[in-house]
């Protein structure tokens, strides 16, 4: 099954692909849909401030999904190789 695919069968019609370079930052944001994103190539770390424990940071690579929720502040490193999803937003 390709990537897309695997996507699509989480029950997400529109899937597109998103990348960035290496050593990106976002800073602390929101979204106002849910987002899904599946590593198809590097990584990124993500920390959630508004959280129980805010000060943890968990890193994700090829392979990983990675859902954030509807308005859930978060915020974003990308990885030394940078690092494309296949993902959706609602």
């Amino acid at each position: 099954m390709s990537q897309e695919a695997l996507v699509r069968s989480w029950g997400y019609s529109h899937v597109f692909t998103w990348t960035d370079g290496p050593n990106g930052y976002y800073p602390p944001h929101r979204h106002a849909t849910e987002t899904t994103h599946l590593i198809v190539r590097g990584s990124l770390t993500i920390r959630y401030p508004e959280s129980s424990d805010p000060d943890t940071k968990t890193t994700h690579g090829v392979g990983e999904r990675v859902d954030v929720g509807k308005n859930v502040l978060h915020e974003v490193w990308i990885g030394d190789e940078g690092c494309t999803c296949k993902q959706k937003q609602c």
